[in-house]
């Protein structure tokens, strides 16, 4: 009896080394196996830093090309109105949302008026990008966005008439 169990033992041993020596069929199991774990988060992380870089890029623009807007316009009114109209543009060329972008103008010396003749205009603009497939339940949508934020300077001419 002990040496039917033995052959028995040495037989399933034998059979069981050669099922593991064997890899047929396995390369499509571990090709999807590691597809699933490695190549889709790194597609997500890919398009999520694609989107990110998208929205930095917009807001750097706007920033820059506001200042500029606003030091070249002639007086204040103009600098307002030409300030404005940049920024809808920039934020139309860049898919920027308006409610999630923030915008603020601010001299340097502070002065009553901004912009003024010899002041340095800082320009800053402020988003949130929204992560891809974020869905809206519960605000996860509002929780999973990265902030952006982008600043320009320009010197305003020391013979600018608006100021």
């Amino acid at each position: 009896m002990l040496r039917w169990s033995r052959s028995i033992a040495d037989r399933l041993r034998s059979r069981l080394a050669r099922i593991l020596r064997e890899d047929d069929g396995s390369a499509s199991l571990e090709f999807l196996t590691v597809g699933l774990l490695m190549l889709v988060p790194l597609i997500y992380v890919v398009v999520a830093l694609g989107q990110i870089q998208h929205q930095a890029l917009g807001a750097e623009a706007a920033a820059r090309h506001v200042a500029r807007a606003i030091s070249l316009s002639s007086d204040a009114a103009s600098a307002g109105s030409s300030a404005s109209q940049v920024l809808s543009a920039v934020m139309a060329e860049y898919d920027l949302d308006a409610s999630a972008t923030s915008l603020s103008i601010s001299c340097v010396p502070a002065s009553a008026t901004c912009p003024t003749a010899g002041a340095t205009v800082r320009v800053s603009v402020a988003t949130r990008v929204p992560l891809p497939f974020a869905p809206p339940v519960l605000g996860l949508d509002q929780i999973a966005s990265v902030p952006v934020e982008a600043s320009a300077v320009q010197r305003m001419s020391r013979f600018w008439s608006g100021g």
